[in-house]
């Protein structure tokens, strides 16, 4: 039996749609139950937070656990009190963590990285069994530019001509999939670490340029300002923690960190992964239609 958390996210979501699709066993973990209404699959959910954990009885019941909890100041410390109610619940489930490329580099300093390394680093001393999914930053990344696009047709970011192997959200869910139905990695083992990525590496410039030919809709990029990104994110309803954290990302794109491609998606999923102009148009009513809502957008 598999435990998703983070089930009402970008991953978690298109992970219980891929689940459901080979009826593996799976329960979504919810804050409340109204929570996991319209959730993908059967339907059956476990009430339980990252900070107040479900009851070491109910854990017991699931042999594979996947870990994703939204980037915050407090993710290690949520993360780490929940793998400790792992431990205690004293069946050794193959956890399945979702970090970012780069949380392995010591000399990659974003602190979201340093958050998935701290907790990394807490949940192999535990040996329990584990694989840690490493993203490239993903091409939901540029929903927030939607707007801009809309009004101005330009693509505003801080990132230089610095290169990014940006990943679907979807292939990150398949490859979590594969593994939480795979074999469990055997006693002993190092955990496998997989850096998934998209097959091209962009810059801002290209990424325009794709748009552009997706929308045909000429459409630039501006390289923005850190000042003035700091404003927009945290105008945009980020907390000023998530908002340094973004512009340290941005840095680390421009530095050259986010560049690298990797073949780990089709090795894991046994397909290719999703490039850039499938996923704008798969995405093309977000980039061409407002909001109804009006909502701040989520990075």
């Amino acid at each position: 039996m598999i435990l998703v958390t983070g089930a009402t996210g970008r991953v978690g979501y298109r992970l219980l749609e891929a689940l459901a699709d080979t009826r593996a066993e799976a329960v979504a973990m919810v804050r409340v139950e109204a929570k996991g209404l319209d959730l993908p699959g059967p339907g059956e959910n476990l009430v339980g937070t990252f900070d107040d954990p479900p009851a070491a009885e109910q854990l017991q019941a699931f042999d594979r656990v996947f870990l994703l909890s939204p980037s915050s100041e407090t993710q290690a410390e949520l993360e780490i009190v929940f793998i400790d109610a792992l431990v205690a619940a004293g069946h050794r489930p193959h956890v399945v963590k979702v970090a970012a490329d780069g949380f392995l580099d010591p000399g990659c300093d974003v602190r979201f990285m340093r958050s998935h390394r701290e907790i990394a680093r807490h949940l192999d001393a535990t040996g329990l069994p584990a694989s840690y999914l490493a993203p490239a930053p993903y091409m939901e990344m540029l929903l927030p530019a939607a707007a801009a696009i809309r009004r101005e047709a330009t693509l505003y970011a801080p990132a230089g001509h610095g290169t990014v192997g940006f990943v679907a959200a979807a292939d990150v869910a398949d490859a979590a999939a594969q593994l939480l139905t795979g074999p469990v990695p055997p006693a002993g083992d190092d955990p496998g670490v997989f850096t998934l990525t998209g097959p091209e590496s962009l810059t801002y410039a290209n990424v325009a340029s794709r748009i552009s030919a997706v929308f045909a809709r000429q459409v630039r990029y501006a390289n923005q300002p850190e000042d003035r990104a700091r404003e927009e994110l945290l105008g945009a309803g980020l907390a000023p923690w998530d908002a340094e954290g973004m512009l340290e990302l941005f840095a680390w794109i421009r530095a050259g960190g986010a560049g690298q491609l990797t073949s780990h998606v089709r090795e894991v999923t046994r397909h290719a992964p999703r490039g850039l102009n499938d996923w704008l148009e798969g995405s093309r009513a977000a980039f061409l239609e407002p909001p109804l809502d009006g909502a701040a957008p989520s990075y």
